[in-house]
């Protein structure tokens, strides 16, 4: 679908002109909902805020803000899961300011990254809650900021304000990439962005037209969770419901509960998310649990796995759950986030690709019983916008079922890095060239002439993804700078990761990296695994499992691996959306981080 809203949709330009268009129009209606878990075993305490009262918070707020900071002034959201995050967020754009969605100081293991991004975008502003106000301060200490408490601006402040009128060109916020494979970068998001994206997710997924709740648990300061939890319900005017990470995490019955609750719940997640509700989602928990009124569940992480989607839908379809409602989706930040989505209501697009073929760029179809077939679903097609395979070399379009870079066009494509002049001419900067060969809606076919990279059509992003076109659908198959290239052969790491994990019950699922490390004549391949929580070092043994691995490798990729570490869990390093962080894992082996903890805890090789 394109950016063009249907006939319900008020003519908006910006997120604030929509709530407050909400406001006027459905003034008593639930907008946002946060339900929070102050206990091991709560049910959920929810917090409620109407349109109405939305719209009095975030002009309250922005007045303050507007009083702080000169427009164009960059606003860090350091706050926690909630309805003040929403706030905060809707807050900055109304009074003409540069949102940067971040996290409070206390989620482990990122302060680094929030200082460095701190450092990045120069904050005049910090918004955060009372509660959370003294660590971030301390954490600010040296900064040149105001710390600003969002429950702690009255109702009364409001008063007569209203959002200050911006362009639709105008940078609405700075998305920070999760930096899986390089230091994090802004994308300067503009109003225009997020809205086209918001619209384009909602036709994507059925929700334009047909009523839906929007229930998620995805931090909101990550991209896929701040489009789907905010900007579409506010563009729309449905309601969203909100949980902490970290609730889910501890009980992962809370979210299928929430979307049991709420009818037409459409909700994301990435693929371990999905395995780990199929695994540790109890029979008692799901006694009484109803999911035949789920819409849609986006899968949006790395190439998505058929055996994800076929282990939830075994473990929950007795709950009613339907096979349809799954819909893989590709996107990333520098888009806004949503890229290409399967629709619900159609069956899964599974494509067994032959290993030898995928390695020398090639997108062969084998069965599905071949031992090195890689099975890998199908994301689709574009929601809204255009997007090609190309020679990430030269640019030439590839046609249909060769691997090459995806390059994406569209209205939600940002306008490039902040303060990184260089790199955003690199990647937002590409011309179009070369003959018809890509993929499209349909509704851009109608409005566009030649399908593809066509000369005259604006600038291509370069997503540095790795994919293919097989029969009108994108196949994801890896990440460029990611790819191991051994004796001029092509592996994809979360191929072999997928390996190493089905080998072994003692490797933990999805906190696994696989990387390649210069060696005296060739790239050597090495692989980190945490073991699961459940065992200690003590109780495996090793060797047999360092034996079973290498052969279980050997066999399905023809590859050698160099090293096999063993670590405890929560030793591989992830970004900040979840992801495992590959390239801090190689560069903490190429240290010796985990050679030097050996003494001290429990690695082994």
């Amino acid at each position: 679908m394109d950016s063009r809203r249907p006939p319900l949709a008020p003519p908006c330009r910006t997120l604030p002109e929509f709530v407050r268009h909400w406001a006027e129009t459905t003034p008593e209606r639930r907008a946002f909902t946060f339900v929070d878990h102050p206990a091991p075993h709560s049910r959920g305490v929810h917090r409620t805020l109407t349109w109405r009262r939305l719209d009095v918070r975030v002009r309250a707020l922005a007045a303050r803000l507007a009083a702080e900071a000169e427009p164009g002034a960059r606003v860090a959201l350091l706050c926690p899961q909630g309805t003040e995050y929403v706030t905060g967020f809707l807050a900055t754009l109304a009074a003409g300011l540069v949102a940067v969605p971040l996290y409070p100081p206390s989620l482990p293991g990122h302060a680094d990254r929030l200082s460095g991004v701190l450092a990045d975008a120069t904050p005049t502003v910090v918004v955060t809650t009372s509660r959370a106000r003294a660590e971030v301060r301390e954490f600010c200490d040296r900064a040149a900021v105001r710390v600003v408490a969002v429950d702690d601006v009255p109702d009364s402040a409001a008063g007569d304000w209203r959002p200050v009128a911006v362009d639709e060109d105008a940078t609405a916020y700075l998305q920070y990439t999760s930096g899986s494979t390089r230091a994090p970068a802004g994308v300067e998001i503009t109003h225009g962005n997020v809205v086209a994206n918001a619209w384009q997710a909602l036709a994507a997924y059925g929700a334009d037209i047909h009523p839906v709740t929007c229930v998620g648990w995805l931090p909101l300061y990550h991209d896929m969770g701040l489009v789907l939890s905010v900007a579409a319900p506010v563009a729309r005017g449905v309601p969203s419901v909100l949980m902490d990470p970290a609730a889910f995490l501890h009980q992962p019955a809370r979210w299928l509960r929430l979307l049991a609750a709420h009818p037409r719940a459409i909700s994301a997640a990435p693929n371990f998310a999905y395995d780990y509700c199929a695994s540790a989602v109890t029979a008692e928990q799901k006694t009484d649990l109803r999911l035949d009124g789920v819409a849609a569940l986006i899968n949006g992480s790395e190439p998505v796995r058929p055996g994800t989607v076929d282990r939830f839908h075994a473990a929950f379809a007795a709950q009613g759950l339907a096979a349809d409602t799954h819909c893989p989706s590709y996107g990333l930040a520098e888009a806004t986030v949503f890229v290409s989505a399967a629709r619900p209501g159609e069956p899964l697009r599974r494509f067994a690709l032959d290993r030898d073929a995928l390695a020398s760029g090639k997108a062969l179809h084998a069965r599905p019983d071949d031992p090195r077939a890689v099975l890998l679903a199908g994301c689709g097609t574009p929601a809204g916008q255009r997007l090609g395979v190309t020679d990430p070399a030269t640019g030439a379009v590839l046609s249909e079922g060769e691997i090459g870079e995806i390059r994406v066009q569209g209205p939600n494509v940002g306008r490039g890095y902040w303060n990184r002049a260089t790199e955003s001419r690199r990647v937002f900067g590409i011309e179009p060239a070369g003959p018809a060969g890509s993929a499209e809606s349909a509704e851009s076919a109608e409005r566009t002439e030649p399908v593809g990279l066509t000369a005259g059509a604006g600038r291509w992003l370069r997503t540095g993804d790795l994919g293919t076109v097989l029969d009108g659908h994108l196949v994801v198959t890896g990440r460029l700078k990611d790819l191991i290239v051994v004796d001029g052969r092509n592996h994809y790491p979360q191929d072999i990761e997928a390996t190493v994990q089905d080998t072994h019950p003692a490797v933990r699922r999805d906190r696994l990296a696989a990387f390649s490390v210069p060696g005296r004549t060739a790239e050597r391949v090495v692989v980190v695994a945490e073991h699961t929580r459940s065992t200690t070092v003590s109780e495996i043994d090793v060797p047999a499992l360092v034996r079973a691995v290498r052969g279980a490798v050997s066999t399905r990729h023809g590859l050698r691996l160099a090293d096999v570490v063993l670590v405890p869990p929560g030793t591989v390093p992830r970004t900040s959306s979840g992801k495992v962080s590959r390239a801090l894992t190689r560069a903490r082996y190429l240290a010796g981080t985990y050679t030097e903890a050996a003494g001290a805890s429990e690695v082994a090789r």
